[in-house]
Protein backbone atom coordinates (compact mmCIF):
# COMPACT_ATOMS: atom_id res chain seq x y z
CA UNK A 1 0.00 0.00 0.00
CA UNK A 2 1.53 3.34 -1.02
CA UNK A 3 2.41 6.13 1.40
CA UNK A 4 -0.11 8.96 1.50
CA UNK A 5 1.41 12.30 0.50
CA UNK A 6 -0.21 15.61 1.40
CA UNK A 7 0.81 18.56 -0.75
CA UNK A 8 1.68 21.64 1.31
CA UNK A 9 3.28 24.97 0.55
CA UNK A 10 6.10 26.49 2.62
CA UNK A 11 7.69 29.93 2.75
CA UNK A 12 11.38 29.81 1.87
CA UNK A 13 12.04 32.91 3.97
CA UNK A 14 10.45 32.14 7.33
CA UNK A 15 9.45 28.46 6.99
CA UNK A 16 5.71 29.00 7.53
CA UNK A 17 3.49 26.32 5.98
CA UNK A 18 0.15 26.68 4.19
CA UNK A 19 -2.39 24.32 2.63
CA UNK A 20 -2.65 26.36 -0.58
CA UNK A 21 -0.41 28.65 -2.60
CA UNK A 22 -0.47 32.39 -1.98
CA UNK A 23 1.53 35.12 -3.62
CA UNK A 24 2.52 36.64 -0.30
CA UNK A 25 3.53 34.91 2.94
CA UNK A 26 0.98 35.71 5.64
CA UNK A 27 3.63 35.38 8.40
CA UNK A 28 6.63 37.41 7.23
CA UNK A 29 5.00 39.43 4.44
CA UNK A 30 7.52 38.43 1.73
CA UNK A 31 6.33 38.13 -1.87
CA UNK A 32 7.08 35.17 -4.15
CA UNK A 33 8.57 32.95 -1.43
CA UNK A 34 5.83 30.28 -1.30
CA UNK A 35 7.02 27.02 -2.88
CA UNK A 36 5.63 23.50 -3.08
CA UNK A 37 6.57 20.98 -0.44
CA UNK A 38 5.35 17.53 0.48
CA UNK A 39 4.59 15.81 3.77
CA UNK A 40 4.60 12.04 3.75
CA UNK A 41 2.42 10.25 6.20
CA UNK A 42 2.59 6.53 6.64
CA UNK A 43 2.73 3.67 9.06
CA UNK A 44 2.70 -0.09 9.12
CA UNK A 45 -0.86 -0.25 7.80
CA UNK A 46 -0.21 2.13 4.91
CA UNK A 47 3.16 0.84 3.84
CA UNK A 48 5.18 3.44 5.76
CA UNK A 49 8.12 2.74 7.98
CA UNK A 50 7.17 1.23 11.32
CA UNK A 51 7.98 3.11 14.49
CA UNK A 52 11.04 1.77 16.32
CA UNK A 53 10.43 0.11 19.65
CA UNK A 54 12.12 1.26 22.85
CA UNK A 55 14.51 -1.70 22.71
CA UNK A 56 16.04 -0.45 19.45
CA UNK A 57 17.80 2.48 21.18
CA UNK A 58 20.99 2.31 23.20
CA UNK A 59 21.25 3.78 26.69
CA UNK A 60 23.05 7.03 27.47
CA UNK A 61 26.23 6.89 29.54
CA UNK A 62 25.93 9.03 32.66
CA UNK A 63 28.47 10.36 35.17
CA UNK A 64 28.27 11.78 38.64
CA UNK A 65 29.46 15.35 39.33
CA UNK A 66 32.52 14.09 41.22
CA UNK A 67 33.79 12.11 38.22
CA UNK A 68 33.49 14.90 35.64
CA UNK A 69 36.88 16.38 34.69
CA UNK A 70 37.00 20.13 33.99
CA UNK A 71 40.45 20.19 32.39
CA UNK A 72 39.00 20.58 28.89
CA UNK A 73 36.65 23.36 30.04
CA UNK A 74 39.34 25.75 31.30
CA UNK A 75 38.75 29.34 30.20
CA UNK A 76 41.27 31.21 28.11
CA UNK A 77 41.67 34.97 28.33
CA UNK A 78 40.97 37.18 25.34
CA UNK A 79 43.57 39.82 26.13
CA UNK A 80 40.75 42.38 26.58
CA UNK A 81 39.99 42.83 30.27
CA UNK A 82 36.53 44.34 29.77
CA UNK A 83 35.49 41.48 27.49
CA UNK A 84 36.80 38.88 29.94
CA UNK A 85 34.78 40.57 32.68
CA UNK A 86 31.56 40.18 30.68
CA UNK A 87 32.31 36.59 29.63
CA UNK A 88 32.99 35.58 33.24
CA UNK A 89 36.77 35.21 32.97
CA UNK A 90 37.41 34.26 29.35
CA UNK A 91 36.21 32.04 26.53
CA UNK A 92 35.20 28.46 27.33
CA UNK A 93 36.48 25.90 24.76
CA UNK A 94 33.71 24.59 22.54
CA UNK A 95 31.38 27.50 23.31
CA UNK A 96 29.49 29.46 20.69
CA UNK A 97 29.08 33.21 21.30
CA UNK A 98 26.73 35.61 19.54
CA UNK A 99 27.97 39.21 19.33
CA UNK A 100 25.14 41.52 18.30
CA UNK A 101 24.72 45.21 17.75
CA UNK A 102 23.60 47.87 15.34
CA UNK A 103 25.55 48.44 12.11
CA UNK A 104 28.65 50.56 12.68
CA UNK A 105 28.68 50.13 16.46
CA UNK A 106 32.07 48.32 16.47
CA UNK A 107 31.32 44.56 16.36
CA UNK A 108 33.79 43.74 13.59
CA UNK A 109 36.37 46.02 15.20
CA UNK A 110 36.10 44.18 18.52
CA UNK A 111 36.24 40.81 16.79
CA UNK A 112 39.38 41.77 14.88
CA UNK A 113 41.03 43.03 18.07
CA UNK A 114 40.34 39.60 19.60
CA UNK A 115 42.76 38.02 17.15
CA UNK A 116 45.75 39.58 18.93
CA UNK A 117 45.44 37.23 21.91
CA UNK A 118 47.92 34.76 20.38
CA UNK A 119 45.49 31.88 19.79
CA UNK A 120 45.13 30.27 16.39
CA UNK A 121 42.18 32.07 14.80
CA UNK A 122 40.18 31.63 11.61
CA UNK A 123 38.26 34.73 10.50
CA UNK A 124 35.57 34.11 7.86
CA UNK A 125 33.90 37.13 6.30
CA UNK A 126 30.92 37.10 4.00
CA UNK A 127 30.58 40.88 3.93
CA UNK A 128 34.13 42.09 3.18
CA UNK A 129 36.90 40.95 0.90
CA UNK A 130 40.25 39.96 2.34
CA UNK A 131 41.77 43.21 1.06
CA UNK A 132 39.15 45.25 2.89
CA UNK A 133 39.85 43.39 6.13
CA UNK A 134 43.56 44.04 5.61
CA UNK A 135 42.91 47.78 5.26
CA UNK A 136 40.86 47.78 8.46
CA UNK A 137 43.57 45.84 10.31
CA UNK A 138 46.20 48.38 9.23
CA UNK A 139 43.99 51.25 10.37
CA UNK A 140 43.54 49.58 13.75
CA UNK A 141 47.28 48.77 13.90
CA UNK A 142 46.52 45.07 14.39
CA UNK A 143 49.34 42.59 13.87
CA UNK A 144 48.39 38.96 14.49
CA UNK A 145 50.66 36.26 13.04
CA UNK A 146 48.27 33.53 14.23
CA UNK A 147 45.32 34.93 12.23
CA UNK A 148 44.10 33.28 9.02
CA UNK A 149 41.49 35.09 6.90
CA UNK A 150 38.98 33.53 4.57
CA UNK A 151 36.03 34.67 2.46
CA UNK A 152 33.16 32.17 2.54
CA UNK A 153 29.38 32.09 2.45
CA UNK A 154 28.76 28.31 2.69
CA UNK A 155 28.68 26.79 6.15
CA UNK A 156 29.77 23.39 4.81
CA UNK A 157 32.99 24.92 3.44
CA UNK A 158 33.61 26.70 6.74
CA UNK A 159 33.19 23.51 8.80
CA UNK A 160 35.48 21.59 6.45
CA UNK A 161 38.17 24.27 6.87
CA UNK A 162 37.74 24.16 10.66
CA UNK A 163 38.18 20.39 10.76
CA UNK A 164 41.30 20.65 8.59
CA UNK A 165 43.08 23.56 10.33
CA UNK A 166 41.86 22.83 13.92
CA UNK A 167 42.10 26.43 15.22
CA UNK A 168 41.38 27.61 18.75
CA UNK A 169 38.89 30.31 17.73
CA UNK A 170 36.62 30.89 14.75
CA UNK A 171 35.01 34.25 13.96
CA UNK A 172 32.18 34.50 11.41
CA UNK A 173 31.25 37.97 10.18
CA UNK A 174 28.33 37.85 9.87
CA UNK A 175 25.90 34.98 10.36
CA UNK A 176 23.36 36.67 8.03
CA UNK A 177 25.66 36.13 5.05
CA UNK A 178 26.16 32.38 5.62
CA UNK A 179 23.92 29.75 4.04
CA UNK A 180 23.65 25.96 3.91
CA UNK A 181 22.91 23.70 0.95
CA UNK A 182 20.67 21.58 3.17
CA UNK A 183 18.28 24.42 4.04
CA UNK A 184 15.87 26.41 1.92
CA UNK A 185 15.63 30.16 1.72
CA UNK A 186 17.95 33.06 1.06
CA UNK A 187 20.94 33.83 3.29
CA UNK A 188 19.77 35.71 6.37
CA UNK A 189 16.37 34.06 6.51
CA UNK A 190 15.40 32.41 9.83
CA UNK A 191 15.53 28.95 8.24
CA UNK A 192 19.09 29.45 6.97
CA UNK A 193 20.27 31.11 10.18
CA UNK A 194 18.96 28.26 12.35
CA UNK A 195 20.45 25.61 10.08
CA UNK A 196 23.89 27.26 9.89
CA UNK A 197 24.04 27.94 13.62
CA UNK A 198 23.07 24.35 14.44
CA UNK A 199 25.82 23.00 12.18
CA UNK A 200 28.41 25.33 13.68
CA UNK A 201 27.27 24.43 17.19
CA UNK A 202 27.73 20.72 16.47
CA UNK A 203 31.20 21.45 15.07
CA UNK A 204 32.14 23.52 18.14
CA UNK A 205 30.96 20.90 20.64
CA UNK A 206 32.69 17.98 18.91
CA UNK A 207 35.99 19.72 18.08
CA UNK A 208 36.32 22.01 21.12
CA UNK A 209 36.71 25.08 18.90
CA UNK A 210 35.20 28.31 20.21
CA UNK A 211 33.01 30.12 17.68
CA UNK A 212 32.01 33.80 17.68
CA UNK A 213 29.07 34.72 15.47
CA UNK A 214 28.54 38.37 14.60
CA UNK A 215 24.86 39.23 14.17
CA UNK A 216 23.41 42.45 12.86
CA UNK A 217 20.47 44.02 14.63
CA UNK A 218 17.43 44.36 12.37
CA UNK A 219 15.11 47.36 12.16
CA UNK A 220 12.88 45.70 14.73
CA UNK A 221 15.76 45.60 17.22
CA UNK A 222 16.26 41.82 17.10
CA UNK A 223 19.52 40.02 16.34
CA UNK A 224 19.51 38.05 13.08
CA UNK A 225 15.73 37.88 12.95
CA UNK A 226 13.08 37.49 15.66
CA UNK A 227 15.27 36.15 18.47
CA UNK A 228 16.30 33.29 16.20
CA UNK A 229 19.67 32.48 17.72
CA UNK A 230 19.46 33.31 21.42
CA UNK A 231 18.20 29.87 22.47
CA UNK A 232 20.83 28.07 20.37
CA UNK A 233 24.07 29.75 21.42
CA UNK A 234 25.83 29.63 24.79
CA UNK A 235 26.42 33.35 25.25
CA UNK A 236 24.69 36.42 23.81
CA UNK A 237 26.57 39.72 23.93
CA UNK A 238 25.20 43.08 22.85
CA UNK A 239 27.43 46.02 21.98
CA UNK A 240 25.39 49.12 22.77
CA UNK A 241 25.96 52.81 22.46
CA UNK A 242 25.25 55.90 20.44
CA UNK A 243 27.41 56.35 17.38
CA UNK A 244 27.49 60.10 18.17
CA UNK A 245 29.04 59.36 21.58
CA UNK A 246 32.40 57.72 22.06
CA UNK A 247 31.33 55.22 24.71
CA UNK A 248 30.33 51.63 23.97
CA UNK A 249 28.83 49.25 26.53
CA UNK A 250 29.20 45.48 26.12
CA UNK A 251 26.41 43.67 27.93
CA UNK A 252 25.62 39.95 28.32
CA UNK A 253 21.94 39.03 28.14
CA UNK A 254 22.64 35.29 28.27
CA UNK A 255 25.67 33.44 29.58
CA UNK A 256 25.69 29.73 30.37
CA UNK A 257 29.18 29.97 31.85
CA UNK A 258 28.96 33.12 33.93
CA UNK A 259 26.89 35.98 35.27
CA UNK A 260 24.81 38.33 33.13
CA UNK A 261 25.27 41.22 35.58
CA UNK A 262 28.66 42.40 34.33
CA UNK A 263 29.22 45.03 31.66
CA UNK A 264 32.30 46.15 29.78
CA UNK A 265 32.84 49.80 28.88
CA UNK A 266 34.88 50.94 25.88
CA UNK A 267 35.50 54.16 24.06
CA UNK A 268 35.83 54.33 20.28
CA UNK A 269 39.15 55.73 19.06
CA UNK A 270 40.91 55.78 15.70
CA UNK A 271 42.77 52.64 16.69
CA UNK A 272 39.61 50.77 17.67
CA UNK A 273 37.82 50.09 20.93
CA UNK A 274 39.84 51.12 23.98
CA UNK A 275 38.99 49.88 27.46
CA UNK A 276 37.79 52.49 29.96
CA UNK A 277 39.64 51.83 33.21
CA UNK A 278 37.78 54.45 35.26
CA UNK A 279 34.25 54.89 33.82
CA UNK A 280 33.10 57.38 36.46
CA UNK A 281 35.94 59.77 35.75
CA UNK A 282 35.32 59.46 32.02
CA UNK A 283 31.60 60.21 32.28
CA UNK A 284 32.18 63.21 34.56
CA UNK A 285 34.98 64.74 32.49
CA UNK A 286 34.16 68.23 31.23
CA UNK A 287 31.44 68.71 33.85
CA UNK A 288 30.57 72.35 34.45
CA UNK A 289 30.44 73.45 38.08
CA UNK A 290 28.25 76.13 39.66
CA UNK A 291 25.51 75.62 37.07
CA UNK A 292 21.91 75.17 38.12
CA UNK A 293 20.15 72.02 36.96
CA UNK A 294 23.06 69.55 37.16
CA UNK A 295 23.37 66.69 39.64
CA UNK A 296 25.57 63.62 40.01
CA UNK A 297 24.14 60.20 40.78
CA UNK A 298 25.63 56.71 41.10
CA UNK A 299 24.42 53.83 38.94
CA UNK A 300 25.22 50.14 39.20
CA UNK A 301 26.22 48.43 35.95
CA UNK A 302 26.62 44.83 37.01
CA UNK A 303 28.96 44.82 39.99
CA UNK A 304 30.50 48.15 39.01
CA UNK A 305 29.45 51.53 40.44
CA UNK A 306 29.52 54.37 37.92
CA UNK A 307 28.97 58.08 38.55
CA UNK A 308 27.06 59.97 35.86
CA UNK A 309 25.87 63.54 35.48
CA UNK A 310 22.18 64.34 35.09
CA UNK A 311 21.21 67.64 33.51
CA UNK A 312 17.80 69.28 33.68
CA UNK A 313 16.44 72.33 31.88
CA UNK A 314 13.18 73.92 33.07
CA UNK A 315 11.65 76.71 30.97
CA UNK A 316 8.32 78.50 30.91
CA UNK A 317 6.00 76.76 28.46
CA UNK A 318 4.81 78.73 25.44
CA UNK A 319 1.75 76.57 24.89
CA UNK A 320 -1.07 75.29 27.02
CA UNK A 321 0.41 71.81 27.51
CA UNK A 322 3.98 71.59 28.89
CA UNK A 323 6.54 69.43 27.13
CA UNK A 324 8.58 66.66 28.76
CA UNK A 325 11.60 65.26 26.95
CA UNK A 326 14.33 62.91 28.19
CA UNK A 327 17.49 61.34 26.84
CA UNK A 328 18.90 58.33 28.69
CA UNK A 329 16.01 58.24 31.20
CA UNK A 330 12.57 56.69 30.97
CA UNK A 331 10.02 59.32 29.97
CA UNK A 332 7.19 57.71 31.92
CA UNK A 333 9.32 57.68 35.05
CA UNK A 334 10.19 61.35 34.45
CA UNK A 335 6.47 62.19 34.34
CA UNK A 336 5.99 60.44 37.69
CA UNK A 337 8.85 62.33 39.35
CA UNK A 338 7.56 65.64 38.02
CA UNK A 339 4.16 64.84 39.51
CA UNK A 340 5.81 64.06 42.87
CA UNK A 341 7.67 67.37 42.84
CA UNK A 342 4.47 69.23 41.99
CA UNK A 343 2.31 67.53 44.62
CA UNK A 344 4.70 66.84 47.51
CA UNK A 345 7.07 69.82 47.22
CA UNK A 346 4.82 72.43 45.62
CA UNK A 347 7.01 73.31 42.64
CA UNK A 348 4.88 74.86 39.84
CA UNK A 349 6.04 72.44 37.13
CA UNK A 350 2.59 72.19 35.55
CA UNK A 351 3.34 75.37 33.60
CA UNK A 352 6.98 74.60 32.74
CA UNK A 353 8.68 72.51 30.06
CA UNK A 354 11.14 69.96 31.49
CA UNK A 355 14.05 68.54 29.52
CA UNK A 356 16.33 65.87 31.02
CA UNK A 357 19.62 64.44 29.77
CA UNK A 358 21.99 61.77 31.07
CA UNK A 359 25.45 62.85 29.92
CA UNK A 360 27.66 60.46 27.95
CA UNK A 361 24.98 58.31 26.36
CA UNK A 362 24.40 56.21 29.47
CA UNK A 363 20.98 54.76 30.29
CA UNK A 364 19.88 55.59 33.84
CA UNK A 365 17.33 52.78 34.00
CA UNK A 366 17.45 51.88 37.70
CA UNK A 367 15.41 53.40 40.57
CA UNK A 368 18.55 54.72 42.29
CA UNK A 369 18.69 57.55 39.75
CA UNK A 370 15.40 59.02 41.02
CA UNK A 371 17.02 61.20 43.67
CA UNK A 372 19.53 62.65 41.22
CA UNK A 373 16.76 63.48 38.77
CA UNK A 374 14.72 65.13 41.54
CA UNK A 375 17.71 67.26 42.56
CA UNK A 376 18.48 68.31 38.98
CA UNK A 377 14.88 69.35 38.24
CA UNK A 378 14.45 71.18 41.56
CA UNK A 379 17.78 72.97 41.09
CA UNK A 380 16.81 74.07 37.58
CA UNK A 381 13.36 75.22 38.73
CA UNK A 382 14.75 77.29 41.62
CA UNK A 383 17.74 78.38 39.50
CA UNK A 384 20.06 77.54 42.39
CA UNK A 385 23.22 75.49 42.14
CA UNK A 386 23.78 72.42 44.24
CA UNK A 387 26.61 72.31 46.81
CA UNK A 388 30.03 71.51 45.35
CA UNK A 389 31.05 67.89 45.89
CA UNK A 390 27.50 66.53 46.29
CA UNK A 391 26.26 63.23 44.85
CA UNK A 392 22.84 61.63 45.44
CA UNK A 393 21.11 58.34 44.83
CA UNK A 394 17.92 56.69 46.06
CA UNK A 395 14.47 55.54 44.96
CA UNK A 396 11.54 57.92 45.31
CA UNK A 397 8.02 56.66 46.06
CA UNK A 398 4.70 58.24 45.11
CA UNK A 399 4.25 59.57 48.65
CA UNK A 400 7.52 61.46 48.27
CA UNK A 401 9.44 59.10 50.54
CA UNK A 402 13.03 58.16 49.71
CA UNK A 403 13.73 54.43 49.79
CA UNK A 404 16.99 52.56 50.05
CA UNK A 405 18.68 50.78 47.15
CA UNK A 406 21.10 47.89 46.92
CA UNK A 407 24.92 48.11 46.93
CA UNK A 408 24.85 51.28 49.05
CA UNK A 409 28.37 50.88 50.43
CA UNK A 410 29.88 50.21 47.02
CA UNK A 411 28.22 53.34 45.65
CA UNK A 412 29.50 55.43 48.57
CA UNK A 413 33.04 54.12 48.08
CA UNK A 414 32.92 55.14 44.42
CA UNK A 415 31.62 58.59 45.36
CA UNK A 416 34.48 59.06 47.81
CA UNK A 417 37.08 57.77 45.33
CA UNK A 418 36.08 60.41 42.79
CA UNK A 419 36.67 63.22 45.32
CA UNK A 420 33.08 63.99 46.34
CA UNK A 421 32.59 65.05 49.96
CA UNK A 422 28.80 64.85 50.43
CA UNK A 423 26.23 62.16 49.66
CA UNK A 424 22.46 62.69 49.85
CA UNK A 425 21.04 59.21 50.28
CA UNK A 426 18.28 57.36 52.17
CA UNK A 427 18.79 56.34 55.78
CA UNK A 428 21.55 53.74 55.96
CA UNK A 429 22.79 51.14 58.41
CA UNK A 430 25.98 51.42 60.42
CA UNK A 431 27.72 48.70 58.40
CA UNK A 432 27.16 50.71 55.18
CA UNK A 433 28.93 53.87 56.33
CA UNK A 434 32.16 55.01 54.66
CA UNK A 435 34.70 57.02 56.62
CA UNK A 436 35.73 60.38 55.20
CA UNK A 437 32.40 61.00 53.47
CA UNK A 438 29.69 63.25 54.91
CA UNK A 439 26.22 61.70 54.68
CA UNK A 440 22.97 63.67 54.45
CA UNK A 441 20.22 61.14 55.27
CA UNK A 442 17.01 61.99 53.41
CA UNK A 443 13.53 60.83 54.43
CA UNK A 444 11.43 62.51 51.72
CA UNK A 445 11.81 64.84 48.73
CA UNK A 446 10.36 67.83 50.59
CA UNK A 447 13.15 67.54 53.16
CA UNK A 448 15.68 67.11 50.32
CA UNK A 449 14.66 70.33 48.58
CA UNK A 450 14.41 72.24 51.86
CA UNK A 451 17.85 71.20 53.12
CA UNK A 452 19.94 71.23 49.98
CA UNK A 453 18.36 73.79 47.64
CA UNK A 454 16.28 76.27 49.62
Amino acid sequence: MSTKTNLIFACSHCGAQFTKWTGRCLECGQWGTIVKSSSAKGGPASGGKATNSQDDYSTVETKSLEKIDLINAKRSGTGIVELDRVLGGGIVPGSIILLGGEPGIGKSTLALQLTQSGRETLYFSGEESLEQIKLRAERLQIKSPTLQLGSATKVENIISTINKNKPNLVIIDSIQTISSDEAEGAPGSPTQIRACTTKLMDCAKTSGVSVILIGQVTKDGAVAGPKTLEHLVDTVLYLEGDRFHGFRILRAVKNRFGSTDEVGIFTMKETGLVEVKNPSQAFLSGRAENVAGTAVTCLMEGSRAILVEIQALVTKTNFGYPQRRSSGFDLNRLQVLIGILTKRVGLPLDSYDVFLNVVGGMEADEPAADLGVILAIASATQNKTLPVGLAAFGEVGLAGEVRGVNHTKKRLEEIKKLGFTYAAIPLLNDDEKVTGLKIAPIKNVAELVEKIIK
